[in-house]
């Protein structure tokens, strides 16, 4: 392996057509000097490349290039397609997107383009022809970025090209009009169609559209956008098939379904961009992290854009404090990243973005922001072991993006955020150290000792019998409310829920009966072995197998003396089957989450639950975090380490990895300055936090 690719990835977008060229050589030295690998160019340059139809102008770009490549810096070229330039706008207006109100939008911002545009397609791929010709054998190459975050302004448009477009996936889809009318269940309000010529785009309409046809025009929409992708790496793989090809998530992105697009990019990246105003972003982070690890079946992935500091788009942009950069790309190295770059380079003096932060802010390189980013480049080198490492994981939690379309759609029974009911879950792992794998609901879990599917609302036939195999191969199974309810169609699944009469209820040994949502999200106990609080939902459950333990009940309101949490054992304990029939409280996740990882075998690195301290086992090392203000002192494996607030370490070698274990000394106090008032201890991690009285005393 050669020295460069022993090396974390370090940089970021490079928009150097912003500058003059008296410019670019200050950048390169600058970049130099911040250890910076790698840069990404070109991604919002059309107008520059192409400044009239047909007429070319790469000059520039081969200047960029060559100045990175005497320097060493290796390019990650962009196809410049994300921001259509003013000509296209003006010589084919029907290429620019409309709303689901029917207004065609306009040019003077980015991405200002219909998916299924012929106009915009036929420009674009002329565009990547040309690149991909040109710089397909140039030696500073080391990828190329497709695009720019999919869907990010516009995910989906209303105009007649889409209607047409859409009409077509249909078919496809579906073969004939009555295969479809079935699927969408069109005798309800008299929809039924007597051909595909007769169905459109669910724009505005008087009141709740066909939920089916709602949810086939967002998968639609996603795959119209992949088709997009895959045309533009289709050119760039006939001239340069061995070069990584990638595009840039974002987080978890309802609009665009990432289990679908992964098969079709070499490497996941990822954008994402931490809110330093909420003290819990790095839950949604290092879920972010998981994510795109397991979108890629555990590879490194590609950290492709976050911000030093503030961005420009948050009311208001709270600059992160110091050590926070760090801390967030520490976390993605910690979680599977084998590159950290930025948006961007060198902070913009004009447009939209002109106070986003970057690398190289407007007040130059004697400043806090590029201080912390040269040290931080010169520490990314010595992690540079990590690179290809994995990220080991027991623990499946089921992500789905139908269920979380269709579980927040109008005329359900209540409003449900589908992505924090997902995070509520998530966050007790995190706080016991455990690392979670996501993982498609039909996809083999066998790898995972635990799966977790919480609001696996849409269930299909494959998916109802990948779950229910869990128990039955001794693994344990965790299904929450509001799971199997509708098949893939949105048709719901008679007889109980829980994907209908067969697998997965036969293997809960339970089926409800009656949703019942609280009406103010008032909190409401349950009792049992299992107490706790809980708000939000409740619903009727029926017990239908003698083998199932009722753990948990109602204690008031509409499903009083009803079961709330139950849970079906195999024979000697083999195989376990949890259904959890409402929404626990913090404190009742962490007492469900103890016990799953008990039934599963899996050791936590924290004895009890923790918030705000992560640690992640990647290869040879174990990141520790504090994401809190508070200073931590902590002991690890008798090694005693001490974290300012927003703060991380790495510890281990190559030889041996270091194991955090509990020990029954009790917990271990660092001397330091002022008083010590109380100890936490956390299983492996003892943690000292200034405050009330050392228990030693």
């Amino acid at each position: 392996m050669s020295e460069i690719a022993r090396r974390i990835r370090y940089g970021g977008d490079y928009n150097p057509e912003q500058w003059p060229t008296t410019v670019w050589d200050e950048d390169v030295r600058l970049m130099q000097q911040a250890h910076v690998t790698t840069a990404t160019i070109a991604v919002f340059a059309w107008a520059k490349l192409e400044p009239a139809p047909g007429q070319y102008d790469f000059g520039w770009l081969d200047d960029v290039f060559d100045r990175l490549s005497r320097a060493g810096i290796r390019v990650i070229l962009a196809t410049a397609t994300a921001s259509p330039p003013a000509w296209l706008a003006h010589r084919h207006p029907e290429s620019l997107p409309v709303t689901i109100d029917g207004v065609r939008l306009a040019f003077g911002s980015r991405q200002q383009f219909s998916p299924s545009s012929a106009a915009y397609r036929h420009h674009a791929l002329r565009l990547v022809t040309e690149l991909a010709a040109r710089y397909a054998d140039h030696p500073a190459l080391e990828a190329w970025h497709v695009g720019n975050e999919y869907g990010n302004h516009v995910t989906r448009s209303y105009d007649p090209e889409t209607a047409e477009a859409f009409r077509i996936w249909l078919h496809n889809r579906y073969g004939d009009i009555d295969t479809l009318n079935a699927a969408w269940g069109t005798a309800f309000w008299s929809q039924t169609y007597r051909s595909f010529a007769e169905v459109g785009v669910p724009s505005a309409a008087p009141m709740i559209r066909n939920p089916t046809q709602v949810l086939d025009f967002d998968r639609f929409s996603s795959d119209a956008l992949l088709e997009l992708y895959r045309a533009e790496a289709e050119i760039i793989r006939s001239y340069a098939p061995d070069t990584p090809i990638t595009t840039n998530f974002m987080s978890f992105f309802k609009d665009v379904d990432y289990w679908s697009w992964t098969p079709h990019v070499d490497v996941v990246s990822d954008d994402l961009y931490p809110d330093p105003a909420d003290p819990r972003s790095y839950v949604l982070s290092a879920a972010t992290r998981d994510l795109m690890r397991s979108l890629g079946a555990g590879k490194s992935w590609l950290l492709m854009e976050q911000a030093t500091s503030a961005v420009n788009w948050r009311p208001p942009n709270v600059p992160l404090a110091d050590g926070r950069h760090r801390l967030n790309s520490l976390q993605a190295v910690a979680r599977g990243a084998d590159g950290v770059l930025h948006f961007q380079w060198r902070q913009s003096a004009a447009g939209a973005e002109k106070f986003h932060s970057a690398m190289l802010p407007h007040a130059g390189e004697d400043t806090r922001v590029h201080r912390g980013v040269r040290a931080l480049g010169a520490e990314l080198r010595e992690l540079g072991d990590l690179v290809g490492a994995g990220v080991p994981a027991r623990v499946a939690l089921c992500f789905d993006w139908d269920s979380w379309r269709a579980i927040e759609q109008d005329g359900t029974p209540a409003t449900v955020d589908y992505l924090d009911t997902v995070l509520r879950f998530y966050e007790g792992f995190l706080r016991r150290g455990v690392t979670v794998d996501f993982l498609h609901p039909e996809a083999d879990s066998t790898a995972y000792s635990l799966v977790v599917a919480p609001a696996a609302h849409v269930l299909s036939d494959d998916a109802v019998h990948a779950l229910a195999s869990v128990p039955a191969r001794g693994g344990t199974l965790v299904v929450t409310y509001l799971s199997g309810v509708v098949d893939e169609n949105l048709h719901v699944r008679l007889g109980g829920y829980l994907g209908g009469e067969g697998a997965l209820r036969s293997a809960l040994g339970v089926r409800v009966e009656e949703f019942a949502p609280v009406a103010d999200s008032t909190a409401f106990d349950v009792t049992g072995d299992y107490a706790g609080a809980s708000d939000f939902w409740q619903e009727l459950i029926r017990v239908d197998d003698a083998q199932v333990e009722v753990v948990s009940s109602f204690a008031s309101g509409f499903a009083a003396g009803s079961p709330a949490i139950t849970v079906k054992r195999g024979v000697g304990g083999a195989g376990a089957a949890w259904y959890v029939g409402t929404r626990p409280s913090t404190a009742l996740v962490d007492k469900l989450v103890s016990a799953w990882l008990a039934d599963s075998n899996i050791p936590a690195a924290f004895e009890h639950a923790v918030t705000g301290i992560e640690t992640v086992l990647r290869g040879s090392r174990r990141f520790v975090a504090n994401h809190s203000e508070a200073p931590v002192r902590l002991s690890v494996d008798n090694r005693q380490i001490e974290l300012s607030g927003h703060d991380c370490t790495w510890i281990g070698t190559r030889e041996e990895p270091i194991e955090i274990t509990s020990t029954s000394a009790g917990p271990t106090l660092i001397p330091s300055e002022g008083e010590i008032q109380r100890c936490e201890h956390v299983g492996a991690l003892m943690i000292a936090r200034p405050g009330s009285p050392d228990p030693a005393e």
